[in-house]
């Protein structure tokens, strides 16, 4: 269809020059900046953030503050633990090649000493909002931490202005529940249609999926923070243990293979392997936005959630939310790309097929394929589609909540309600887009083009917060000052 061959020309275009070597070059840059003035934390200190996540202390509610730290770091990982480990690994992989994961793992490095900011600056300089919930995020650390008021309020309200945006078009709504969609009714035209997975579900499924999403989301985040923060703290922790145990199960089947995957993975970064349909850059961009699209570090998304945790101590709060980087990159998504290479299934990707390749698979169906090689009956599939399930619908949950003190922030609480209203009708759009756009699995790249567009446009305001800022962060953290 004409049409959706010129959104997805438009959407590469912008996405391409938003995620231009500029915006890697700050995402990286900054990450760097806040490693050294924060003494590398991430190295330092992962061990002493991994034993304070799980402490009773973190379950704690006491204090100023919505919710627990735990619940508050669960909150945030409902968010980035999402479809992006599943679905954006394959994308990264389909485009950038077997080696785009290596610059996903150098982003999540560099990016738990950005992840650690966010965390401290959330609670460092949040307010109580006039509903008397805590309202946290880089809109309030740059209108209270900016010596230049003007400056500080200015930079908080283009902030607030790209969250929202990016909450209703971005990585939080229309991607996620377009993954769930394309891999529930995937998996419900093989199993119960008599579908060979090859052609395109009936278009009715998607519909049906995407009202029942719609719904399930729309009773969770209607009761706020507190709702969302106790839906977090359950299912985060049981979806990843689901989607890890079936994963090991085909990297084990796979076991032989593992020192080839991981030599494959990295000749292939850095040009040593020939990929005909990829290149060392594409690698690089594909790899570095997929892997901020899952762990938002320097998004600026995890001090929203930080920002309602009753943990008093920032330093402490960074630790927290800093370690979701680690669960959620180093851990998870390696699992993801292990699972795609022992298998063989990168090599059914545009990336390795070249031009000519026939019916390439992209976005989720890459690691579909990695699961369905192992697990029998198809089952493979059906896994998928439930991780996909559980994990798209935590991360609606965790952005409707971000997109919601986003546009609290600009127009205060008469504006909720019909957001929210709104997020659910984009969300809706997202998961029937594939039957509006005809057969072509390509026109799936539309969504994951706007998730990079949206996440873009936060990430300029936050990372420039957060540079101005960073030596407040520092000294704090090496123990000099917290003040001001």
């Amino acid at each position: 269809m004409q049409i959706f061959d010129k959104i997805l020309e438009i959407t590469t275009q912008i996405d391409a020059f938003l995620w231009g070597p500029q915006l890697i070059a700050l995402l990286l840059g900054t990450g760097i900046y806040l490693s050294i003035r924060t003494g590398g934390v991430q190295f330092t200190q992962l061990w002493k953030a991994l034993k304070l996540t799980f402490s009773e202390k973190a379950r704690s509610s006491e204090g100023e503050g919505d919710i627990s730290p735990f619940a508050a770091l669960m909150t945030g990982l409902a968010a980035t633990v999402g479809n992006g480990n599943i679905a954006g690994v394959g994308t990264a992989i389909a485009i950038g090649g077997p080696g785009a994961p290596v610059y996903m793992w150098i982003a999540g490095i560099v990016g738990m000493s950005t992840k650690y900011a966010e965390g401290f600056l959330g609670v460092k300089y949040r307010e109580i909002a006039p509903n008397g919930t805590m309202a946290g995020g880089p809109m309030y650390y740059a209108k209270n931490g900016f010596k230049n008021k003007k400056l500080g309020k200015f930079i908080g309200a283009v902030f607030a202005v790209c969250g929202v945006v990016a909450c209703l078009i971005g990585s939080g709504t229309m991607a996620q529940s377009n993954s769930i969609a394309a891999s529930l009714a995937n998996s419900i035209n093989i199993l119960a249609l008599g579908g060979s997975g090859v052609e395109q579900a009936p278009a009715y499924l998607y519909y049906v999926i995407g009202a029942a999403i719609a719904g399930v989301v729309g009773l969770v985040i209607i009761r706020g923070i507190k709702q969302i923060g106790a839906f977090s703290e359950k299912l985060v922790p049981a979806m990843i243990f689901f989607y890890v145990v079936f994963a090991l199960w085909v990297i084990l089947a796979n076991f032989s293979e593992i020192p080839g995957a991981f030599k494959l993975i990295f000749a292939s970064a850095f040009g040593f392997q020939p990929v005909v349909g990829a290149t060392v850059g594409m690698a690089v961009q594909s790899g570095i936005s997929r892997g901020v699209l899952s762990n938002e570090a320097g998004l600026g998304s995890a001090a929203i959630s930080q920002g309602a945790s009753s943990s008093e101590d920032p330093r402490e709060n960074g630790l927290v939310a800093m370690t979701s980087v680690f669960i959620d990159t180093i851990f998870v998504n390696s699992i993801t790309t292990l699972t795609i290479v022992v298998t063989g299934a990168y090599q059914q990707t545009l990336s390795w097929m070249g031009p000519n390749g026939e019916n390439p698979l992209t976005s989720i169906l890459v690691t579909q394929s990695a699961f369905d090689s192992v697990i029998p009956y198809n089952m493979g599939g059906v896994v998928i589609a439930i991780a996909s399930l559980l994990f798209g619908i935590s991360t609606l949950v965790g952005w409707a909540y971000y997109g919601e003190k986003c546009i609290e922030y600009l127009g205060g609480d008469r504006v909720i309600f019909p957001y929210r209203c709104l997020f659910i009708i984009m969300l809706f759009l997202g998961a029937i887009l594939t039957p509006l756009a005809g057969e072509s699995f390509e026109y799936i790249n539309i969504v994951w083009n706007l998730g990079n567009i949206g996440n873009a446009l936060m990430a300029i305001p936050n990372l420039i917060g957060l540079i101005f800022l960073a030596k407040i962060v520092g000294e704090a953290t090496m123990g000099k000052s917290s003040s001001s």
